[in-house]
């Protein structure tokens, strides 16, 4: 379940895309490379964007049966 009605993500994904944000900025400070960690975090919000487009289609079709 998203963690509100605006936005895809779940509490959990939220937690873990700022715990990237953190381990980025650590690393940019130091100088070392974030590629790997910055594609991690583009990946968990594109799987909750397509989890959430699906189940609004999904819902939209049902409304279509009735």
């Amino acid at each position: 379940m998203p963690a509100t009605n605006h936005d895809d993500l779940t509490w959990g994904e939220i937690a873990r895309v700022v715990r990237l944000g953190a381990q980025i900025q650590r690393r940019k400070a130091r100088g070392k490379g974030t590629a790997r960690l910055e594609k991690q975090a583009d990946q968990i919000i594109a799987d909750a964007r397509t989890r959430e487009a699906k189940k609004a289609s999904e819902a939209a079709d049902r409304r279509k049966k009735k």
